[in-house]
């Protein structure tokens, strides 16, 4: 039976934060809110989680994860950025983007494309995510809480925590999120817009 907090979106209560965390450190799955949906999230080390996870989206093996960063100074460990590349991140971060990246060796291979060794990465401008991967000293791995069949990813947290209250050890709610998936670019090569969501790729041009 998962544990349901209600944290504020803007001031988000530590001691509930750090007890979300410790969730996280045990090998939880948490439903969490970003700046644009909600998402699924566990820390980078779980591997039981990640197939979790996988087994409640119904993925393949091949999905490109994400991993979700309190900020840019973190993100060098984990990809590797040119200064073409920092600057541009610089520019559009936090924001709700998710850049595609060629990783480094710190990502372990069960979370990379398998072909092109790449992650995703994230720094989303949402206080409660921010605080979430602050307090846990590392990334999350992460992919939106989009359930198999739907068009649209899930933003109420009532409604989510019935839904997979068997499935995730922790849902916080952070108010209504929207129906919006990011935008997803990849920096890999040349700057490509994967897929237009709910940043203003026109930063780009």
């Amino acid at each position: 039976m998962s544990q349901y907090f209600e944290i504020h979106p803007e001031s988000p209560q530590l001691r509930l934060i750090n007890q979300v965390v410790e969730i996280l450190r045990s090998g939880g799955v948490v439903v969490y809110p970003t700046d644009s949906c909600y998402a699924l999230g566990c820390t980078l080390d779980n591997k039981s989680g990640l197939e979790r996870i996988y087994r409640i989206r119904r993925l393949s093996k091949g999905h490109h994860m994400s991993l979700i960063c309190e900020d840019l100074s973190s993100i060098a460990t984990y990809a590797k950025v040119a200064n073409r590349d920092y600057r541009l991140l610089k520019s559009m971060t936090p924001g709700p983007y998710t850049f595609i990246l060629k990783a480094t060796n710190e990502i372990p291979r069960r979370l990379l494309h398998p072909k092109r060794k790449s992650i995703g990465i994230r720094v989303p401008d949402n206080a409660i995510a921010q605080a979430l991967v602050g307090e846990l000293g590392e990334p999350m791995m992460s992919t939106t809480l989009l359930m198999p069949g739907e068009d649209y990813p899930l933003s109420d947290p009532y409604d989510i925590s019935q839904l997979l209250k068997s499935e995730v050890d922790a849902v916080i709610d952070g108010g209504a999120c929207g129906l919006e998936e990011t935008s997803v670019i990849s920096l890999e090569a040349e700057v490509e817009v994967i897929r237009e969501g709910k940043g203003d790729i026109g930063k780009l041009s």
